[in-house]
């Protein structure tokens, strides 16, 4: 197989994984009530966070965080409180019903995820190293020359 099909059908996979991940993720927050952002926001929450940690961690507008939050706090999991740094901006906290939503969805989505069906235990741990040595060459640049010598 020529490197260029070969990392045009690893392409092609991957889209289709994500893809599958995303369904699925939308699919098990609807289950919950939720819109997939919601769900998202949940599993981002770890402790108070101000709305622009949240946008980073979603890789959001803040804008768009607001809706979030407001979605959260009408289905009473989450709350603003004042941030005890700056107390100009509002902190986003789970209650302790989002944490057990929270807890809910993510052995739900984990338990459904691709690998977890598909891969036996060996190949997850096989498949994370691949991931994390991806994540970590993710930030070099790609030239012409890099791309024909892959």
């Amino acid at each position: 197989m020529v490197s260029q099909d070969l990392n045009s059908e690893v392409m092609d996979a991957l889209i289709e994984v994500l893809k599958h991940m995303g369904t699925l993720g939308q699919a098990i927050g609807a289950e919950f009530g939720l819109t997939g952002s919601d769900a998202m926001a949940l599993h981002k929450i770890d402790g108070p966070l101000s709305m622009k940690e949240l946008s980073q961690r979603m890789g959001c507008d803040a804008s768009f965080v607001t809706v979030v939050a407001d979605s959260l706090e009408r289905h009473g999991l989450a709350r603003r409180e004042p941030s005890l740094r700056d107390r100009r901006s509002k902190n986003i906290v789970l209650t302790e019903h989002g944490a057990a939503i929270r807890d809910q969805i993510l052995a739900e989505v984990t338990a459904r995820m691709p690998w977890c069906n598909a891969l036996d235990m060996s190949e997850r741990e096989c498949f994370l190293g691949h991931l994390r040595k991806m994540s970590a060459k993710g930030g070099d640049r790609v030239t012409p020359a890099t791309a024909t010598s892959s």
